[in-house]
């Protein structure tokens, strides 16, 4: 994998942060939950589990026992059971870890941000978190330096990713609550995601892949459809046709790594310009195959993002603007395409 692009650190600080989903926020952050009705007969600690999947149930029973989880006022215990709609204060323990990473100066492309969260359309090339050869020059890098106050929060409120050289738009939580309720609609399937795809071939009818997606059995560096991995299913609808290739509106009901990339190539439509997972354009004039091969990452932009505000509950929805090499790309071959007629 290529390495992120440096930037310059000479004005950056250092944050203490988690590096793992179940470290924790500071002490000042008390959380206030209501249990759900339907969550009647459950465990105390099972019900939390659902409630906040950013921490471990592990953790959840120790902040029981050690009596920062309130029910109704009162301590409680771990096997206590609940019945509905009583209130829960939660006040987690601060846990300092010796991992640090750099807030660094790096542009941001900010759609929408309120003091709940932001939504972030990501160019091709940014990684999104620190990891596997890329410490520096990433997206949780620049949030630390656009909004320092994340780094009280896991993952510095990152709820979802991107790959490296996938663009779009992504939604970050400036808040606990609010990361825990993003989080909690990604479980639902209620965040609602679509996505630009140019694929090789001709695809002709609209339909969905439904395919658990887990490391590829012999290449530890790829995923693939595989009955060990993790339920996954995409829907796809052709929506403009050229030679050789087919631009897609593909909408995910999970959000698995590489989820597109793996379920197309399934289906005999590999991405193009995929190195992972692409494949060599078939029937193509000359000038249209080297177009394709030209294009030097998959085309793939998450276009349009969904959700629920985690704090006025109202539905808001973005649209992100096609970056200017798949725009390009498009352009040229609209033009072959007139061309060939």
């Amino acid at each position: 994998m290529n390495s992120t692009k440096d930037h310059d650190l000479s004005n950056n600080y250092s944050v203490k942060l988690p590096t793992q989903p179940s470290i924790e926020a500071s002490e000042s952050a008390i959380i206030d939950l209501v249990i759900p009705s339907d969550y009647i007969g459950l465990r105390l600690d099972q019900a939390l589990a659902k409630l906040l999947p950013n921490w471990s149930r592990a953790r959840l029973q120790t902040w029981i026992i050690e009596q920062r989880v309130l029910l109704d006022g009162q301590a409680a215990t771990v096997k206590q059971k609940v019945w509905g709609n009583e209130h829960i204060q939660i006040t987690p323990h601060e846990i300092v870890t010796e991992s640090t990473y750099s807030a660094e100066d790096i542009n941001l492309d900010i759609v929408f941000e309120d003091e709940t969260i932001i939504v972030i359309n990501k160019p091709a090339g940014l990684v999104v978190h620190p990891g596997n050869g890329n410490w520096h020059g990433t997206m949780l890098n620049a949030l630390l330096h656009h909004a320092p106050q994340l780094g009280n929060i896991p993952r510095v409120g990152i709820v979802h990713r991107l790959d490296k050289e996938t663009s779009g738009l992504l939604v970050v939580a400036k808040t606990i609550e609010a990361q825990t309720s993003l989080v909690r609609q990604l479980q639902q399937h209620t965040v609602k995601r679509e996505y630009m795809a140019l694929v090789l071939g001709e695809v002709a009818m609209s339909s969905f892949v439904d395919g658990a997606i887990g490391r590829h059995p012999t290449q530890r560096t790829k995923m693939a459809v595989t009955v060990k991995g993790k339920p996954a299913r995409t829907h796809y609808q052709p929506i403009e046709y050229f030679e050789g290739c087919t631009l897609l509106q593909c909408s995910l009901e999970t959000g698995r790594t590489h989820q597109i990339r793996v379920h197309m190539l399934k289906i005999g439509h590999p991405l193009v310009g995929d190195p992972v997972y692409g494949g060599k354009p078939r029937k193509t004039q000359p000038i249209i195959g080297q177009l394709l091969i030209r294009f030097s990452r998959q085309a793939l932009h998450a276009q349009k993002l969904a959700l629920t505000h985690p704090k006025s509950k109202q539905i808001m929805q973005w649209e992100g603007v096609v970056p200017d090499d798949m725009a390009q790309l498009l352009q040229e071959l609209r033009e072959r395409s007139r061309t060939c007629d």
